[in-house]
């Protein structure tokens, strides 16, 4: 399990910083630019999740997640110019991003407060906050407040929803975390597919 949360953890943070790293050369930003907006996404997140639940920031504790990070940036600043539409590798890596830190931030607050509604709530922050950060850095509206953006906030509240109702049944604590990825993850991709929106309010 414990091995588990780690791989998730890393793994989000490697496809979020992938996601503020294409966000920065999309602007024309230096690879200098390009760290730090990689950054943004990959520990914004989960900082504001353990800062809420006043625990030692996960960064700070363990710089793997910054060397993770530091090495999607770098990675992209090579193989983004190679790419035909850097927008749309933007949009998945930053949906793989969502899906495995809503379960990731939802499991770290059901441990540390006990409460299913703080964890579902914290999750989805975990998942929108830090590409929150990078949309407003790149001075453009965040992804998850376009009145046109296809669902995305409702994905990491799925997949964060799913998880602790899984672990409320006493269902194995592995089986729950891919669960709720999975879900969290599809839910956002048939919204990027099929341009599923939640109902506006009638005018």
């Amino acid at each position: 399990m414990e091995q588990l949360l780690t791989f998730f953890d890393l793994a989000g943070v490697f496809v979020f910083a992938i996601s503020g790293a294409l966000a920065a050369v999309r602007k024309g930003m230096d690879v200098f630019g390009i760290m730090v907006l990689a950054l943004m996404p990959a520990v914004g997140g989960g900082t504001l999740r353990d800062l809420v639940l006043g625990e030692p920031v996960f960064w700070v504790q363990n710089t793997a997640s910054i060397w993770a990070a530091l090495a999607a940036a770098a990675l992209t600043f090579f193989v983004a110019p190679k790419l035909e539409s850097r927008m749309r590798w933007l949009i998945w890596a930053d949906a793989a991003g969502l899906a495995l830190f809503c379960v990731v931030g939802a499991e770290k607050a059901l441990t540390v407060s006990g409460s299913p509604l703080i964890a579902v709530m914290l999750g989805v922050a975990t998942g929108v906050a830090g590409g929150i950060v990078r949309d407003i850095i790149c001075n453009e509206i965040p992804l998850v407040l376009k009145s046109e953006s296809e669902i995305y906030a409702t994905a990491a509240f799925v997949g964060a929803g799913l998880y602790c109702i899984m672990i409320f049944f006493a269902l194995p604590p592995t089986y729950a975390l891919w669960a709720g990825m999975l879900a969290a993850f599809l839910t956002r991709a048939a919204g990027i597919k099929y341009g599923w929106r939640l109902p506006k309010a009638l005018y």
